[in-house]
């Protein structure tokens, strides 16, 4: 839909969305209309560079041709069914997920909190079906993000976060322990803890990547414990870390993986795997979904796991990703650290600027990225992004902070 097709001007869109909307997102001040490749483009048909990528999701590009022109075939013939019928998208994308990543058996979802929710659920249930009633605590990551339905929110290690304030008490039956810390989690756990759950690459608490001695660390424990690892991989999932999963990354499986985001290629659809053993805790009438498996998402799903992989996507965001970040060390100032895995990246500033004026500032030179708390900008571009873009993306990115840091000065010294 276009601005100019409404009758309406952007200003009188802004006062809709002001007036009829509950409003919890800070707004960028422009109206996106279209989208190709690495650009979105405003009302008046000027590019920004994509460096956020709608928060890890358009991983082929935006408005990728492929997934087009599967969700435009799909929903002209078969746009929604419940889940009674087989349908072929569900099934031809299951096989496809679970023979590429190597897991046994899916359950879609729409979201990313929905699959953390349903991977708890099966966790839970699994734990008190084997072992007992008590079994059924799960440690999670101190900083972790898990989503905001009740489960995955309760689950979130961020205990002063706003998505976590004012809500009344979290659900029973979680505990946190501290990110790439084995000892830490070996500790929280108790006779009863069923199942560890960690982000491979914890993405809202600063863009930190689990080590390699971590991973195979809690892998090993929950095999003597008789415990499960939970892998949310909702935002690090399908190429973007340089793997297809970031599990791969480590040489390890979970016993269950969410996914969402880049799963789509830009349509809503979450999903988990897991080990057969695991996934008989899911029964006839324990979990289900309206419109989970939704055939128009699952063309659009087929199409984009066909575009990753056909053109060895995680392979570029692996090279490229490598290049970006030692681009980003060596030529933008004032950082305290640049950290990240392929092209999900993080760069924390030292107290001196603002990383969430750096974002305003890189929005009026027309590059999008986002910001963490006042010190970490994280980028997670398209993952057809080109080294040429990421020296555009850098060079912004410095005159950003730059003219952050005169800003600051200047009004320390008045």
């Amino acid at each position: 839909m276009r601005l100019r097709d409404t009758g309406y001007s952007a200003e009188e869109i802004k006062e809709m969305v002001s007036k009829y909307m509950i409003e919890t997102y800070e707004r960028f001040g422009f109206i996106a209309e279209r989208g190709d490749g690495m650009y979105l483009y405003d009302e008046k048909d000027i590019p920004y560079l994509d460096f956020y990528a709608g928060v890890a999701v358009n991983s082929s590009g935006n408005c990728n041709k492929a997934v087009v022109k599967a969700v435009q075939e799909q929903a002209a013939q078969l746009m929604q069914t419940f889940n009674y019928p087989y349908t072929i998208p569900q099934a031809l994308l299951a096989r496809k997920i679970c023979t590429t990543i190597g897991m046994d058996k899916i359950f879609y979802q729409n979201t990313g909190t929905e699959a953390n929710e349903a991977m708890i659920k099966m966790a839970r249930k699994y734990g008190i079906e084997k072992y007992g009633p008590s079994r059924y605590h799960i440690v999670t990551a101190a900083h972790s993000f898990h989503g905001r339905t009740f489960g995955s929110m309760s689950a979130t290690g961020q205990p002063d976060n706003a998505c976590q304030q004012g809500f009344g008490p979290m659900e029973k039956g979680f505990s946190y322990a501290k990110f790439n810390d084995l000892q830490s989690f070996k500790d929280a756990c108790t006779e009863d803890t069923i199942a560890i759950m960690i982000e491979p690459v914890q993405g809202e608490g600063g863009v930190y990547p689990a080590t390699k001695e971590f991973m195979t660390g809690l892998r090993r424990f929950c095999d003597e414990k008789g415990m499960l690892l939970l892998l949310d991989e909702v935002q690090s999932g399908w190429g973007r870390t340089g793997a297809v999963m970031s599990y791969m990354n480590y040489g390890i499986k979970p016993d269950i993986v969410s996914m969402a985001k880049a799963l789509g290629g830009g349509m809503p659809i979450g999903a988990i795997c897991a080990t057969e053993e695991v996934a008989k805790a899911f029964t006839a009438g324990s979990h289900g979904s309206t419109f989970g498996g939704h055939p128009v998402c699952c063309a659009a799903a087929l199409a984009e796991i066909d575009e990753l992989m056909r053109r060895d996507l995680p392979g570029n965001a692996r090279k490229v990703g490598e290049y970006f970040m030692e681009k980003l060390r060596a030529e933008v100032p004032y950082v305290k650290e640049v950290r990240g895995q392929g092209l999900f990246v993080g760069v924390e500033f030292q107290g001196s600027v603002d990383a969430h004026e750096v974002k305003h500032q890189c929005f009026e030179k027309r590059l999008l990225i986002t910001s963490i708390g006042s010190s970490v900008i994280r980028m997670v571009p398209p993952l057809i992004v080109t080294k040429a873009q990421c020296d555009q993306a850098v060079k912004i990115i410095k005159e950003a902070v730059e003219a952050c840091h005169v800003k600051k000065a200047e009004t320390e010294a008045a």
